[in-house]
Order: structure tokens, then sequence, then C-alpha cells
């Protein structure tokens, strides 16, 4: 039974298994792989967070590129190699061969009307195939930065290039994110202080409670006689 083109889900845990093992195994590209030719080899870099479109990123062979792909554009199947075509016959030599005719005077020979050159012939050039998107180290990768106010004055920041999660939710100062949130539209400074206002009324009532809290222990504290 002839396999399945593309990679099954058991074939992606498998290559992840062999990424996490430290090696980096091989595949080919599919007829639905685009703008790269069906056959050709690749080395698997990574799998990119969700499982979802274009998430397996491959370098191809005598590339520089690292690129992403699906499931169906990749394989574990080796191509068969190909069959060269078989090199021509030699030409024969030309055979010498001598004819005798009676001699016959020579008429005059007039020249013959220059035959009419044949016209330029125009090959129409290929429509060129849509270029993919590489990330080579020469491309500005999509970079987006997300800031979340997580409650009471916390804050996390979270940076994505492409697909790739390059920096995971880090907590930062609130005081870091009011001084940032200035830096950009008006708008976006107002949301900002507006959550930094909240927590610090919070805080303070926070503060207030804690206060009388610590009040009425001393109290209770000096009329023990301590």
């Amino acid at each position: 039974m002839a396999k399945k083109s593309g990679l099954s889900a058991e074939d992606v845990d498998s290559l992840r298994s062999q990424l996490n093992e430290g090696t980096q195994p091989m595949v080919w590209f599919t007829a639905a792989a685009v703008g790269m030719e069906a056959g050709r080899s690749a080395k698997l870099l990574a799998f990119t967070e969700p499982e979802e479109g274009d998430f397996i990123q491959v370098r191809p062979t005598g590339s520089k590129d690292e690129m992403s792909f699906g499931p169906a554009e990749l394989t574990l199947v080796k191509p068969p190699p190909r069959k060269k075509p078989p090199a021509p016959a030699p030409p024969e030599p030309p055979r010498e061969t001598e004819i005798l005719y009676p001699y016959v005077p020579e008429a005059p020979v007039k020249p013959a009307a220059p035959k009419p050159k044949p016209a330029p012939v125009v090959e129409a050039a290929p429509a060129p195939k849509p270029a993919r998107k590489s990330s080579a180290k020469g491309a500005t990768p999509e970079v987006t930065v997300t800031l979340t106010s997580a409650g009471e004055g916390e804050w996390t920041v979270e940076v994505l290039q492409g697909t790739r999660r390059s920096v995971r939710p880090t907590p930062v100062s609130p005081a870091a994110v009011a001084q940032a949130a200035k830096l950009l539209t008006p708008e976006v400074a107002e949301i900002v202080e507006g959550v930094l206002n909240a927590a610090r009324a919070q805080q303070l009532a926070r503060v207030e409670q804690l206060r009388a809290e610590l009040e009425a222990a001393q109290k209770a504290l000096d009329d023990l006689g301590a």
C-alpha cells in the first residue's frame, strides 16, 4: 500500500522526539510545497506553537534560509535517485568517396539572390512563482510585543517573532510600564494610567486595612501590660 503524501500526526511526533534528543532529521518536499522542487531535501530545525498552518521550520539543502511549511508540504519518504539519460552515440565520420565525371566546360554562374532572414522568435518568459516568506538573517521579522496587567499592580511582557515566542511572559515593574506608555500614543498612556490608578487605590485600601489591624493589635498588646 502506497504511503500517503505529507506528514502524519505520528510522523510529527516522531520528528519532535528526534529534535528533543538533539538530532536534526532530514525531510523532503512534496509536490504541494509552494516554490520548492518536489523531492528536494531539507533539515528540520524546530516546531512553532501552536501547531497551525506552516508551523514546521526547515532549512532547504544548499540554502541558508529558514522557512516554514505545513505537514502536507513535507514527507519522510526519500525520493528514488534520478536516472541519468544515456549519452548520445558519437557521430560517424564522413566516408570519403571519389566520383569521376567527364569534363564539361563550366558555364558562368549567376549569383544567387540572398535568402530572406527569418524573423526572430520571441519566447514568452514563464510567469514568476510567488516568492515564499523566509526568515533569512537579512530579512526583518514581524515582532509583536504584548503588555498584560495581571491585577494588583502586576504586569507581564511577551514578545513574538512571527509565530515563534522569543520572550515568554516576564514580570515588569509598574514604573517601567508607565514610562514606556508615555513614549507611545496619548490613548495608550491614558489607558495604562487608568489601570495604574486603580491598582494604587487598591493597594492604598489594603495599607489602610493593615494599619487599622496593626493599631488594634498594638492596643490589645498594651492592655495586656506588655
